[in-house]
């Protein structure tokens, strides 16, 4: 979920930032996202596997421990950090093979995968006709993708709210970066940059979760100190951090559990055959 080109609003995590991901995203909301993904691309033992702005390898690790002695899995990222937070978990039954590259010119021949997967990277890739194209050339004949970004953020109101706070509290420079992770949830123009790349039989479904935390004052901070906006947050004085909190916290009064909250948050998993 980091492939990105500098330069652009995407998430490229530095610092603690890779372990606050795992902790305040992955093991909150998903990791669940990422067992249903690796359940659709169907992955079975001997399975050649390539997963594209693999992040810190919440689904390549789930792939690893599918193929088997006799399977093949890569994590490829363009972000250094999350690829040394991947690097240092052993949670496998397989070895992975982490390389770190550009989604758009990835140092693979043609037809070595029989599956790439693509878990919320899409998105923050300036060109993503020629990564879906790389996709493409990789994958060996009757091989398939999969490939999940974010709905637009109105339907994702945890973040629409941290946006929203931001913007306010921050900038709105900031602001956009937390809002990037969605700026690709449009259906049609997904299904055309996945057709646009040859791509047979694509089929795009939506895939909903829940964001469950018992305190929204604990996971305010949290969350945004797992997203690149960390820094600019954390150098503002307290009164500024209760005011991002209670502007989020009033924000999703629709959503609150107590102190907590459950609120909904929603992607496109687009499914392709070559």
């Amino acid at each position: 979920m980091s492939q990105s080109s500098s330069g652009a609003p995407g998430w490229q995590l530095e610092g603690n930032a890779p372990l606050a991901y795992d902790t305040h995203i992955v093991e909150v909301f998903l990791k669940d996202y990422s067992r249903r993904l690796v359940e659709l691309a169907a992955i079975k033992p001997g399975d050649r596997v390539l997963d594209v702005a693999c992040g810190t390898g919440v689904v390549t690790r789930l792939v690893a421990n599918r193929i088997g002695s006799t399977g093949q899995v890569v994590g490829f990222d363009l972000n250094e950090g999350m690829l040394a937070r991947a690097r240092t978990s052993h949670e496998t039954a397989g070895a992975i093979d982490w390389r770190v590259g550009s989604a758009t010119d990835m140092p693979f021949a043609d037809a070595t995968f029989d599956c790439v997967i693509c878990q919320h990277g899409l998105q923050f890739i300036p060109d993503k006709a020629a990564a879906v194209s790389e996709m493409h050339r990789v994958l060996a004949d009757r091989g398939r993708t999969v490939i999940s970004v974010w709905r637009s953020i109105e339907h994702c109101p945890w973040q629409a709210a941290i946006a929203e706070a931001v913007d306010r509290n921050v900038g709105s420079e900031q602001a956009a970066q937390i809002r990037s992770a969605f700026s690709f949830g449009d259906a049609d123009q997904l299904q055309q940059v996945i057709v646009a790349a040859r791509f047979r039989d694509v089929e795009i479904r939506i895939d909903s979760e829940t964001i469950r935390h018992t305190s929204i004052a604990e996971y305010v901070p949290g969350y945004i100190s797992a997203t690149p906006v960390a820094a600019a947050v954390a150098g503002l004085d307290k009164e500024a951090h209760a005011k991002i909190t209670a502007d989020v916290r009033d924000a999703l009064a629709a959503y609150r559990v107590g102190d907590g909250l459950a609120a909904p948050i929603e992607a496109y998993v687009a499914i392709g055959h070559r």
